[in-house]
């Protein structure tokens, strides 16, 4: 049996979180279910919840690779939780673990999180009108390397169809 594809959707946590990314999430989350993806998330509130609920919702599994050591601090919707008591050096973790980085919004840790996938050159898809770090750094490289394309997409359907196709040509 072939290994599942990994997702990570990273995002705003409940500060900063709005209405307009509670709905991206919530339909990306979907979007990587039923594409038969296994979620990836930083397993806490905000974007992170609010993509578990919509992969839930359409049948999916879901990963939370959260900071504490406690695993209650996972929301609801995880079905998998690795509490691993590093703090924020859990982003590499979460980075590591995906096969592609969908950026919804997001602030410092999404940020965080998306340079560590850069720097192993994994596949980044960042929706638009989802504010923060996602349109700050749509369509450019992170820096004069140029390891990938933060790929600027429409819509969370958009955004899974072209990071399958990234990573699958990889």
């Amino acid at each position: 049996m072939p290994k599942k594809i990994q997702i990570l959707i990273v995002g705003h946590n409940e500060n900063g979180f709005t209405p307009t990314a509670a709905k991206l999430a919530y339909e990306t989350g979907m979007e990587v279910a039923k594409s038969g993806a296994v979620l990836i998330t930083g397993g806490l509130e905000g974007v992170m919840k609010a993509a578990c609920q919509g992969a839930k919702d359409a049948g999916g599994l879901t990963v939370g690779i959260i900071p504490q050591n406690d695993p209650s601090f996972a929301n609801e919707y995880c079905d998998i939780v690795i509490p691993t008591g590093m703090g924020l050096a859990r982003d590499f973790l979460n980075a590591l673990s995906a096969d592609g980085v969908i950026m919804i919004g997001g602030g410092s840790g999404t940020l965080s999180e998306t340079c560590a996938a850069y720097m192993y050159k994994k596949p980044i898809v960042a929706i638009k009108n989802s504010g923060g770090m996602a349109e700050k750094y749509m369509d450019q490289y992170l820096d004069h390397r140029k390891n990938v394309l933060i790929i600027g997409v429409s819509s969370p359907k958009e955004a899974v169809q072209v990071i399958l196709e990234k990573i699958n040509s990889t």
